[in-house]
């Protein structure tokens, strides 16, 4: 999908550097988009959070771990002083707008509509701020982009959403089929089996780019999805259908901010401006111990 989408942007004329900052950079975190509207449309609020809350965490700890671990990656001051606090904000955010019991004292806590409205807001911000980015970038940074014949194109784009529609929906089916006979939560699912599959994008990106050295490619694929999943995807969810919030999720929300804090400090630790070997094995580690806990938090 994203090839097709890309290729008829460049037939019709849209520069290879826009193209990269909003086709490929949504077609990453488009798995996780699908699954939580289907999420959103049966009302599996534990999928719905689980699957963004896990996926960010897989991101920040297996995936940028794994990278520095192939390639220690040297990232650029905007992405430490700008991009990282964001993601950071990002989720602060989130906090705040499902935790109504703890803040206002309300019954339940719910990412109500108006919660989604605001997360929304904040993504026009984010790419307001992304193409104002953008505009300073020379046009050797932009991604090649290959061009296809219409037709191939117009398949590819049909046939990628078909497959991503479809798989969303059983995704999200049988995620719920099988918290159900394993006698577990779907937030547990959902932080676990779910949170990887929808990543598998960002993973092969990110890993992909480590091996061929390009290490901001590698960083800023991830930062970039984690701010989209959060204001973008849970902006989309809470639209279509108010979610209730678990407040056990709020022990992930915090190794999620954890994680984020933990990176930028490593940014400036050692090696300034690179995430070294031994800084991606920790972060490999921390994430088969979260597992780990997942499992036997049930």
């Amino acid at each position: 999908m994203v090839d097709g989408a890309s290729s008829l942007a460049k037939r019709w004329g849209i520069s290879p550097l826009m193209i990269g900052l909003t086709i490929v950079a949504l077609g990453t975190s488009a798995p996780e988009l699908l699954v939580n509207i289907f999420a959103a449309i049966r009302g599996t609020s534990g999928i719905t959070f689980g699957n963004i809350i896990g996926s960010n965490i897989f991101n920040l700890l297996f995936i940028l771990g794994l990278s520095a671990v192939i390639f220690p990656l040297t990232v650029n001051k905007g992405t430490i002083w700008k991009e990282v606090p964001l993601a950071l904000l990002a989720v602060v955010v989130l906090g705040l707008t499902v935790n109504d019991w703890l803040i206002d004292k309300a019954h339940i806590s719910v990412l109500s509509r108006i919660d989604g409205l605001v997360l929304l807001c904040f993504f026009i911000i984010f790419l307001y701020y992304t193409f104002a980015i953008a505009k300073q970038k020379s046009v050797n940074e932009a991604p090649a982009i290959k061009t296809y014949n219409l037709l191939f194109s117009l398949i590819m784009v049909m046939g990628g959403l078909v497959m991503l529609i479809f798989g969303g929906k059983w995704a999200v089916s049988s995620g719920t089929t099988i918290a159900q006979a394993l006698g577990a939560s779907e937030a547990l699912i959902g932080l676990t089996i779910l949170a990887l599959g929808t990543s598998l994008p960002e993973l092969f990106t990110s890993a992909v780019a480590a091996y061929k050295k390009n290490p901001d490619i590698a960083v800023g694929n991830i930062v970039g999805s984690n701010i989209f999943n959060i204001l973008l995807v849970l902006g989309v969810s809470g639209l279509i259908r108010p979610a209730i919030f678990s407040l056990s999720l709020n022990t992930d929300l915090l190794v999620l901010a954890g994680s984020t804090a933990l990176l930028f400090i490593f940014l400036l630790i050692g090696k300034r401006h690179v995430l070294e070997r031994w800084q991606g094995v920790i972060f490999v580690l921390l994430y088969v111990s979260y597992v780990v806990f997942l499992i036997s938090r049930g």
